[in-house]
Parts: structure tokens; sequence; C-alpha cells
């Protein structure tokens, strides 16, 4: 039925649809399942009615043959009818057969792979279930019983017209069928019932389809969802934004607190002069190139200026060298090869590397 509540606008996320699909609640036309069932059947008592006819005539040969002369009891009576049974359930097993694999077949197709046992808990909801005015309501107040209903009528129509069709073409050949042998007369029955069928299951099939479509629509409908529950089904999944937020913020103090303390092990800063500013740190034995502990922009580059001061690091001004350094290099990582030269320069300037 569709949804009676209009906040309900957003389409079903895959979360919501895989819950539904868990519960056993999937867009499934039983009216197509029985035509293609009933198809299946036709066809193949239609392929196969030859060979189940030539059967049918051995098996009451051998019944009114073979067992005249047999004396009946109960136990013979008994053994005959379960030789009978048998040799009827393999004259109808193939069309059986084809019957559950198409109804196999169409399901499938409609639903997909799914196995759920939850269709079979009736402990949820079990107030509303046996609640006697809901369900009067929705079997006689509900848009599902008017499609029921016409459902019904288009097929009780579609049945009943075929017979009364196919009837009224053949009347005027039923008189010389007078003269007809009995395997003649047989044929043409056969003949005029799978023609009856054809028409019947004409209209059927496109009522099938038609309630197909209806269905997976319907289902559509029931399962939207309201924008509020949208929001708060992306929130359990990403987490809060304003949670995250805050714990990106958390991360990013943590590290700039980690970044300043290695400032003291410094060699010299870089700076910008006011905008920027680049920590770095060059020791043969730890790395081949110097290596950047800190860089920082505005309020962070004044707060390394201010650490590199207390701990008496040369600060050395160099606009370009300090954009280079903050805009390529990440923290921990060594300065890249077009940059030795430019910084060789500003380190030999200082009194710990002037001697190399």
């Amino acid at each position: 039925m569709p949804q009676s509540d209009p906040s309900r606008t957003e389409k079903a996320t895959p979360k919501q649809r895989n819950k539904s699909r868990e519960k056993g609640n999937v867009p499934r036309s039983q009216e197509l399942s029985k035509v293609t069932v009933l198809l299946g059947g036709f066809l193949t008592l239609f392929f196969l009615i030859g060979i189940m006819a030539e059967q049918m005539q051995r098996l009451f040969i051998w019944s009114f043959s073979e067992n005249l002369s047999t004396q009946f009891t109960p136990e013979s009576i008994y053994l005959l009818f379960q030789v009978i049974a048998g040799k009827l359930a393999v004259m109808i097993l193939p069309v059986l057969t084809v019957c559950a694999l198409v109804a196999f077949l169409t399901v499938r197709l409609q639903v997909g792979h799914l196995w759920t046992m939850k269709v079979f808990d009736f402990s949820k909801n079990l107030s509303q279930k046996l609640n006697i005015v809901s369900g009067l309501k929705r079997l006689f107040i509900s848009t599902q019983t008017f499609v029921r209903l016409m459902r019904s009528l288009l097929q009780a129509m579609a049945v009943g017209y075929a017979p009364y069709l196919v009837l009224k073409q053949e009347a005027p050949n039923f008189l010389p069928l007078f003269y007809q042998d009995a395997g003649t007369v047989a044929a043409y029955m056969l003949l005029i019932g799978a023609k009856m069928v054809t028409y019947a299951l004409v209209p059927m099939l496109i009522i099938g389809i038609a309630d197909l479509i209806y269905t997976r629509w319907d289902y559509e409908e029931n399962l939207k969802m309201t924008k509020d529950e949208v929001k708060d089904e992306r929130k359990q999944a990403e987490g809060d934004p304003v949670i995250k937020n805050r714990q990106r913020q958390k991360m990013l103090q943590t590290m700039q607190k980690r970044m300043l303390e290695s400032v003291p092990k410094a060699d010299v800063v870089i700076t910008n002069p006011t905008h920027l500013a680049v920590a770095l740190s060059y020791n043969p034995l730890e790395a081949p190139s110097p290596v950047v502990l800190a860089k920082g922009a505005d309020f962070m580059a004044a707060k390394i200026k201010d650490i590199a001061r207390e701990h008496n690091i040369p600060l050395r001004e160099n606009k370009p060298l300090a954009q280079a350094l903050y805009k390529s290099v990440d923290v921990g990582q060594m300065i890249p090869e077009e940059l030795y030269q430019a910084v060789a320069a500003v380190l030999a300037q200082l009194p710990k590397f002037r001697r190399r």
C-alpha cells in the first residue's frame, strides 16, 4: 500500500534495504509465479502429450488384459493400486519437475539470493497482528485490497471468457465429429483444450507482469524514509559530525604539541619572516639530509619562533626557502634534492656547521 506519511520522501538507503531483506520483506509477485508455473506445466504437457498418451494406453491394456484372470482380494487390489499409482507418478513426474523448477526460477529472478528464518518469528508485534480492528481495516479499507480484487476479477474474466471464445469459434466443427473415430475426437478435444488454455494464459501473463510492476512500486513506496531517518543513519555509519570534528581538533592539538616539543632539537628555524616558520635538523649519523622537525603558519609560526628563541636556536629569514619547505615537505621528512643547495647555504652560516 502506498506510504501514507507525506514526510517519507527519500529513497531507501542500502542499509534500509538490507534490513528489509533480512526480515523477508522483498518485492515478489505471486500472480507472476502462478502464471509462469501454469505456463511451464502447459508447455511440458504439450510436448509430452504423445508419450503420455502412449504410456496411458499401455497401462489400460495391461490393467484390463493381464488382470482379468486375477482373483481380486484386498491384498491383490492393494498391489494393483500400487503398480498403477507408481506408473502414473512416473508419467506426471516430468511435469511436476518443470513446474517446481519454473517456480524456483521465477522467485529467484524476482528476489535474488535470500535465506532467512525471521519470517517465522511471530513474537514481534504479536499484539498488532492479533488486533481485529486493524486487521479488518487492512482487509476492507486498503489499496491492496482493491488491487487484489481487481486482479482476481480480471483473471476470472480471462479464464471464463477463453472457453466461450474458443467454443464459439469451433462450433461449426462439432457436427463432423459424429463421423470420426475415437482417436480423432480425442485429438481434437486435446487441441481445443490447449487452445483454451493459451487464450487464458496470455491475459493472465499480462496481469502477472502488471502485478510485478505494481508490487515493486508499492515496495519502494513503503520503503521510503524521512530526511531525519536518512540523517540519523548517516550519523550512525559515519559518526556524529560534531564528535568527529572534536576528535579531529584533539588529534591536531596532540600533533602540534608533539611537533613543538621537537623544536628544541632543531639546528635552525627558517622564517618568512612573520607568516611561516620551518624548523630543520641535520645529523649525518641519523639521516643523509636535513629533516623538517616542525613547521607552521601564523600563530603556529610564532610559537615555533618563541621556542627557538628560548633555546637559543638561530632564526634565519629566507622567504623563498621557507615557502618551498612549508609547501613541499611534511614534518618528519627529509628535504628534497632540489633544496639541498639552498639549505646548505643557510647551514654553512651557522657556527655549528661552519667548519664542515
